[in-house]
């Protein structure tokens, strides 16, 4: 649209250029040509010459640009100035203030949008330690931002990772993978199957991640595809990605308000005597960061949020194992896998909240982590209609199926369990 409008601008120019008698391109050689004397006669003084030079202008901008020569930039483009504000991050303090499109965002996510080659952690980290402002006051982990709200960024140490120089091969090699998970795919949402043991988001000793695939998308203007949940690192299944801010800010608030329904598959330990139920507690969590789990806390206890699951059970094998469809209500981090070992049934495979003694895994099942993000179905941010994907078994529970013979075709009841 800019290069059609300067064209316009400039027949103008050149018409106007016209009626006060401007000389053409093709003129300037015998203007040249001309006695110097005979130039300086009808050559105005510089003062009367300067308004003139100004009519000018407009005619000068219609003649065609030298070879090699750019057009004069009208400002930073969203890139140039988000790598100026890398910069800046990196040696002292710096105010940045909320673009329109970015109202709504966590202010940790605003800052891993502004600043990518820092680790998620580290900001994580600055939040809660109180050195992030917003208006002046102390910013807190889960606040959404206003557009025109001002945030101060602390300074932040110089031996911070920085960006590393992407190859073209490798960015290939990255949107190759993606486009191989894609389960659905449009110029707003991507919606991919993560496997088994991909971590969403970078961390301590992560170096491959979904969220460093999407670098590979960023598009002509910096833009670049945004996380809208997460899963943990051995679940496999619907991953929801935005690929525009606008629709970041619509789904982030469909699965804020629960409206986004998400549906789980398990194999757990053991078969619940209750066939269909739900689990409701309060979780914390507990233990360092990078080795945490959650616990069942009490309401009023320092970092407990409450968490709701309703589950039931599709199959059994043996009265051993169950197969478990699960549709957490609330979104906290563990919650399917806290909430299984709560009742007194984990998931296979699970590191952390498998605790039952003496347990022996049947033959042929891989220690693996059973969970998988089977169905997700969330309103298109433009059109509001469902997208409605279903991801398929990972290899180790495909396995484990096929040897407990449970089939994947059987009704799912946890289809009527309740949203809320």
């Amino acid at each position: 649209m800019r290069k059609s409008g300067s064209g316009q601008n400039g027949a103008r120019g050149g018409r106007s250029g016209a009626r006060q008698g401007f000389r053409s391109r093709e003129d300037k050689p015998a203007r040249k040509a001309a006695p110097a004397k005979q130039r300086t006669a009808k050559s105005a003084p510089a003062k009367t010459r300067a308004p003139s030079a100004q009519r000018e202008n407009p005619a000068a901008r219609s003649k065609p640009m030298a070879p090699g020569a750019t057009e004069a930039p009208r400002g930073p483009t969203r890139a140039q100035a988000k790598a100026a504000a890398q910069e800046v991050l990196a040696t002292g303090v710096q105010t940045l203030v909320v673009e329109p499109d970015e109202a709504d965002m966590r202010v940790d996510r605003f800052l891993v949008a502004r600043f990518p080659q820092l680790a998620f952690t580290h900001i994580q980290r600055i939040v809660r330690k109180g050195e992030l402002r917003i208006d002046g006051k102390r910013a807190q982990p889960n606040e959404r931002l206003v557009a025109g709200q001002k945030v101060r960024v602390p300074p932040l140490k110089l031996d911070q990772p920085r960006p590393v120089s992407r190859s073209a091969a490798k960015d290939q090699d990255d949107r190759d993978f993606l486009k191989s998970i894609t389960l659905y795919e449009d110029k707003d949402v991507l919606i991919i199957n993560k496997p088994m043991g991909l971590a969403v988001q970078g961390g301590s000793g992560t170096k491959r991640h979904v969220d460093g695939m999407l670098d590979a998308l960023t598009d002509e203007d910096g833009q670049k595809p945004r996380l809208v949940h997460r899963l943990d690192k051995d679940t496999a299944g619907c991953l929801v990605i935005a690929k525009t801010r606008f629709a970041a800010s619509t789904m982030a608030k469909s699965f804020r308000a629960r409206t986004t329904r998400k549906i789980y598959w398990a194999l757990v330990a053991g078969v619940p005597r209750v066939r269909q139920g739900r689990v409701s507690t309060y979780l914390a969590k507990e233990g360092d960061e990078g080795d945490s789990r959650m616990r069942v806390a009490r309401h009023g206890d320092e970092g407990a949020s409450h968490a709701l699951t309703y589950y039931a059970v599709v199959d059994t094998a043996a009265q051993k194992l169950a197969w478990l469809s699960l549709k957490p209500v609330t979104g906290r981090t563990h919650q399917l896998r806290a909430h299984t070992a709560h009742i007194g049934h984990p998931i296979v495979g699970d590191p952390k909240y498998f605790d039952i003694e003496n347990w022996e895994l049947p033959g042929g099942i891989q220690n693996k982590l059973h969970l998988l993000a089977r169905r997700i179905v969330i309103a298109h941010p433009r059109t509001g209609k469902p997208i409605d994907v279903t991801a398929p078994l990972p290899p180790h529970m495909q396995q484990s199926f096929n040897l407990l013979g449970l089939d994947t075709s059987r009704y799912d009841p946890i289809v009527e369990a309740p949203e809320e």
